[in-house]
């Protein structure tokens, strides 16, 4: 639920957002083939596109989903998805992705997961793993979980970014790309203890992404900015940039708690000069992009949100729940709440079990004009 606080902005900001739709970017009120987008009247908040929840994810053998689940079958079951590789879900027609990334700066931290001894000991071959052992180098690494769920399309970070890189530059006119960064430090009982987050180790992941990208390919916080004093009084204000300017970039989100948002933010005050815009409250100088994952319970908070000009990224399924039960009502509701970003598991559906759900538009597309 909103704060009182917010309830009041909303009912300032909700006669503002009025006068500005008559002069500033808006849609028309149909949904029309994305293709074109050729309408400059439209910004980037118009859009709604559908995209991947941890986006390099390679499914979990067998024997570790049979052992994880003696402890914790939710647990197992939730780890029941994969993808396919990131150039395919782009060529699909994704525009949201999502990279976790381990801290390693020494490199090895994660070269020897754990889940191939559970493997072997069950009497089963694992399948190759890091056979260029890449992971014994220097960087951030990219999996889901340390010796659980490590197996992944790219192991290394700046991998993942170049492949992002190259499909867009020979896709160069496609809509803006959302990518969502969590940083990993959690604690899992019987694996390897990650690396905490630091200030400086989040710095690392703009570092790593600015030697990949240039800064025409960016949407960041400061072109998003301009001449106003803050973010938020930006996209409160004038808005986001509009969609044909928009084309072949990329914006970044740290999708992190308060406590990495404040290291980050303390290398970057104000999101000045950063790469990532952050999930920051409403009220904030920084707040620009929200991220509230449930569709359902939040659907009046998102749709506020929205119509007060923020981006807004929610979720339309979550450990594997609503695929099992072939219930669409999360999607249904993410669609209508007006979120620009709606993220599943199952853009196709399930390969690991037995269901026809999948989260796609009507159109058969992943990317549309909002209404």
């Amino acid at each position: 639920m909103l704060l009182d606080s917010v309830r009041i902005r909303i009912l300032y900001w909700s006669c503002l957002v009025v006068i500005l739709n008559m002069t500033s970017c808006t849609s028309d009120d149909s949904i029309v083939d994305p293709g074109p987008m050729q309408d400059d009247c439209l910004c980037l908040n118009d859009i709604q596109v559908i995209g991947s929840h941890n986006s390099y994810k390679i499914a979990v053998e067998e024997p570790i989903l049979d052992f994880i689940s003696q402890f914790d079958p939710s647990l197992s079951r939730a780890l029941e998805y994969e993808h396919i590789l990131i150039q395919a879900q782009l060529e699909l027609g994704l525009r949201n992705l999502e990279y976790d990334v381990f801290y390693d700066p020494d490199g090895g931290k994660y070269a020897e997961p754990r889940g191939l001894d559970i493997v072997s000991v069950s009497g089963t071959t694992p399948q190759p793993f890091d056979t260029n052992k890449e992971l014994e180098g220097k960087g951030l690494k990219m999996f889901h979980i340390q010796d659980v769920d490590f197996r992944s399309h790219h192991l290394l970070f700046t991998d993942g970014l170049e492949e992002l890189k190259n499909w867009s530059d020979a896709n160069p006119d496609h809509a803006p790309i959302f990518m969502l960064i969590n940083a990993k430090d959690s604690e899992v009982p019987l694996t390897t203890n990650p690396l905490t987050f630091t200030a400086d180790a989040l710095v690392s992941i703009d570092t790593e992404i600015r030697n990949v990208f240039g800064e025409d390919q960016l949407i960041t916080p400061d072109l998003v900015r301009g001449e106003f004093t803050t973010l938020e009084e930006a996209i409160l204000t004038n808005g986001w940039p509009e969609l044909e300017t928009s084309k072949g970039k990329i914006l970044f989100v740290l999708d992190e708690n308060s406590t990495k948002t404040d290291l980050y933010l303390s290398r970057f005050p104000g999101l000045e000069n950063a790469v990532m815009f952050v999930n920051r409250q409403e009220g904030n100088p920084e707040a620009a992009f929200r991220i509230i994952n449930d569709p359902v319970d939040d659907f009046d908070q998102i749709q506020a949100l929205v119509n007060l000009g923020y981006l807004v990224r929610t979720r339309a399924d979550s450990e594997t729940i609503e695929a099992r039960d072939n219930d669409l009502t999360r999607f249904e509701r993410a669609q209508a709440s007006g979120a620009q970003i709606i993220s599943t598991d199952y853009y196709l559906p399930p390969t690991l079990f037995s269901s026809d759900y999948q989260v796609i538009f009507d159109d058969g597309s992943y990317e549309r004009i909002k209404n």
